[in-house]
């Protein structure tokens, strides 16, 4: 009676198992330190060349939203008023911003902070992108 019992239970046991397959977690939020994506935007009147660096990164295959830091160089030819002095063309900044990935196509929505010049007070900048995931 016992081992015909301990037969069912395995047996029942092994139907079970052989029925239901694994699934792996396909979503799921975690830390990152660098994408690898380089986004090519366009932010106040000027351009800008972004990396995606640390971060926090959701993914729902084939799809990743990344909110994080973005190190940037923002490219654009100062005006200034009169004999003042003109900054360089290509500053280094860092911004934040929230980047959208599908597959290896790059949509991003940066936020990078502009210098108090002489004829302008510093503020941010709200931008978008288009760039690649190597």
């Amino acid at each position: 009676m016992k081992t015909r019992l301990q037969l069912a239970i395995y047996g029942g046991l092994a139907l079970c198992m052989l029925n239901f397959k694994a699934k792996s977690q396909t979503n799921h939020v975690n830390a990152t330190l660098f994408e690898g994506a380089v986004v090519l935007s366009y932010i106040d009147h000027g351009a800008a060349i972004n990396c995606t660096g640390p971060g926090l990164k959701y993914t729902c295959k084939p799809f990743s939203l990344l909110v994080g830091l973005l190190p940037s160089l923002k490219i654009k030819e100062d005006k200034p008023l009169g004999n003042a002095p003109k900054n360089a063309m290509i500053i280094p900044s860092l911004g934040c911003g929230v980047t959208a990935i599908y597959k290896h196509i790059v949509l991003q929505m940066p936020m990078l902070y502009t210098a108090k010049t002489s004829s302008k007070d510093g503020k941010w900048n709200v931008g978008v992108g288009l760039g690649y995931k190597f």
